[in-house]
């Protein structure tokens, strides 16, 4: 079973949310909060494997929550998928993001793969957020990206640029779990979570330049 926690200041969302995942025979809420405090206090004495998170919460937001959680994946819940606040949070360790409005076959799906380790929001999607705040929140020292060989710094920027492993797997013609391989070395030498922060990491070191917003 995977052990789902809701977090969203809304009751009503949260018992649709229940109602649907409720539904699901691998998938169980086992607890729920109204802030990030509150799913923090939980959190230290419930087994979570995904912890479903709203952006904007009183006392705490889902950010800082995000940032403070060690072990559950996290999903962020936007109301819109170019928010600020939800690129913080893919900075603080957020594996993805989810719309409010999400389909409830999405939102099965998208908590199924956090589970198994894989990000749920699409690197494009990804990099238009960037495109759009890189350049107005702050970023941190990036770690030196020197260590890594010239195979894994390609995957690395193919990762950035939106390719899913199958796509680089057949530009670079070697196998899918070849590119999974070099995949798990990057995160590891770089200390980054999933591929999602991979694409934070290239913007910030300069590996991948914000393409310029037309001008309207």
């Amino acid at each position: 079973m995977i052990r789902v926690m809701l977090v969203d200041d809304q009751e009503l969302l949260r018992a649709g949310f229940r109602m649907v995942l409720g539904a699901q025979p691998d998938i169980e809420v086992v607890a729920e909060a109204g802030d990030g405090a509150t799913a923090l206090e939980l959190l230290a004495t419930t087994e979570v494997d995904v912890v479903l998170m709203d952006v904007r919460m009183p006392h705490m937001d889902g950010v800082e929550a995000t940032g403070r959680i060690d072990g559950p994946k996290v999903l962020i819940l936007t109301t819109f998928d170019l928010d600020e606040y939800a690129f913080a949070a893919v900075k603080a360790g957020a594996a993805g993001f989810l719309l409010k409005d999400v389909p409830p076959d999405d939102l099965v799906s998208a908590i199924r793969h956090v589970h198994a380790g894989d990000a749920v929001v699409a690197p494009p999607t990804l990099r238009r957020m960037l495109d759009r705040f890189a350049a107005q929140l702050p970023a941190s020292e990036p770690v030196a990206a020197a260590g890594l060989t010239p195979r894994e710094r390609e995957v690395l920027l193919s990762v950035a640029r939106g390719l899913s492993n199958a796509e680089i797997a057949a530009r670079l013609e070697v196998a899918e779990a070849t590119v999974k391989t070099h995949l798990g070395r990057v995160l590891a030498k770089l200390g980054l979570r999933d591929r999602a922060q991979v694409v934070v990491y290239a913007y910030e070191a300069g590996l991948i330049v914000p393409a310029p917003r037309p001008k309207v």
